[in-house]
């Protein structure tokens, strides 16, 4: 027995306006201090007043949102009362209202203790979550990644109760993205699909999610990149995380997200920097085994004709480099310019913490320990995996 979790989606532009609709007294908007100041969460104040909410919002959601941020949050929705929560922005603030939504109904509630075993029974509030960028799939998932700033790591947990009631993805809110968050976010979403496709958790209901991501991904990132005005290319990109999202979310991930949360929370880089630098590499190390089904991607996006599956793999493999360098992603991580003593300070932690991370035992070849700090060495040094 397995589950399909998915908000409902309102998609395409003006999907916004669907927000002068909703039915409800109050709502908190979490988002960060960049949308407020740019007038973002005023547009969504503007559309809830129209369907006569009261509005507050809390704009406190740092990059990799840290455990006291979700607790001052919770306090603020507390004092409030909303009946709707509504998450704006990308990963970090919608990942955030994930958290606070918990925590303000369940006031003892650590958001360590989250997970899928546990039961929380939220009727408070309902959720709403309305991406700014085109990657993560927050708005799609349970899924949550919070960080403990005093141990400087990340955790990521969830629990299915916890997927927003409502998604809403407008293409124009994505329009003043700059080229590098572009870029980032977007490589996320294609290390969602690709890794919800490949994970020992996949099915039949996430396989053609996963793929149809990845084309999109592979048709639309460079031209979002290339002309933040590309609407179509903008819409595409912002169709792609969400139904990434529904892929990955419901199958979960692999090595690229272990090591990424890993490196990310250690060097402090942007996570879907983090994630993308070791998709090709995974890819690598996987189809060594001849595991991973990544021929079916390149199939699918059309880049080849073959079913041989260990030459589809070194095509994508490639492929994934191709996208990465053209849209000016570090290829490894001497690259992000961490000096080589550091990194190797670094690498017992590395190590751990991608052993930890939730991501980690869904993937279609699991590495030993020694076999990991390996891998970590060839990707500081950009070598492609060879064993």
């Amino acid at each position: 027995m397995w589950y399909f979790s998915s908000p409902f989606v309102v998609f395409g532009e003006e999907a916004l306006s669907h927000l002068e609709q909703l039915q409800g007294e109050r709502a908190l908007i979490v988002t960060d201090a960049t949308l407020a100041k740019l007038g973002i969460a005023a547009r969504i104040e503007a559309a809830l007043h129209k369907a006569g909410m009261a509005t507050r919002v809390f704009a406190e959601v740092e990059p990799e949102p840290s455990l006291q941020t979700t607790r001052r949050g919770a306090q603020v929705a507390a004092d409030f009362a909303p009946d709707w929560i509504v998450g704006l922005g990308g990963g970090s603030p919608m990942d955030a209202s994930k958290a606070i939504w918990a925590m303000y109904e369940h006031p003892d509630l650590d958001p360590t203790e989250i997970n899928p075993m546990v039961t929380l029974g939220l009727s408070k509030a309902k959720l709403i979550a309305i991406p700014t960028t085109s990657g993560t799939g927050s708005e799609a998932t349970w899924a949550l990644v919070l960080t403990d700033t005093a141990e400087k790591r990340k955790f990521s947990t969830g629990s299915r109760e916890l997927v927003p009631t409502l998604a809403i993805v407008d293409p124009t809110l994505t329009q003043a993205l700059p080229p590098r968050i572009t870029a980032d976010t977007g490589l996320d979403a294609l290390t969602h699909a690709i890794e919800g496709y490949v994970t020992t958790w996949h099915n039949d209901f996430t396989d053609g999610l996963c793929l149809k991501a990845s084309q999109l991904v592979f048709d639309y990132l460079a031209r979002a990149v290339a002309d933040g005005n590309d609407l179509e290319a903008r819409e595409h990109m912002g169709n792609a995380a969400t139904i990434a999202g529904l892929g990955f979310g419901n199958a979960n991930l692999g090595l690229a997200h272990a090591m990424g949360h890993s490196f990310g929370a250690l060097f402090k880089q942007p996570h879907g920097r983090a994630v993308a630098l070791y998709l090709p590499y995974t890819i690598d190390y996987t189809a060594n085994a001849g595991l991973g089904r990544y021929g079916d991607i390149a199939r699918f996006v059309g880049f080849t004709d073959s079913r041989d599956e260990a030459e589809g793999a070194r095509l994508l493999a490639a492929k994934v480099r191709e996208l990465e360098q053209a849209v000016s992603q570090p290829m490894s991580i001497a690259a992000f310019g961490i000096d080589r003593a550091d990194f190797r300070d670094h690498l017992p932690k590395l190590v751990e913490y991608a052993e930890q991370d939730t991501q980690f035992f869904t993937a279609p070849r699991i590495p030993e320990s020694e076999e990991l700090a390996q891998m970590f060495e060839y990707v500081y040094e950009g070598k492609p995996i060879d064993f």
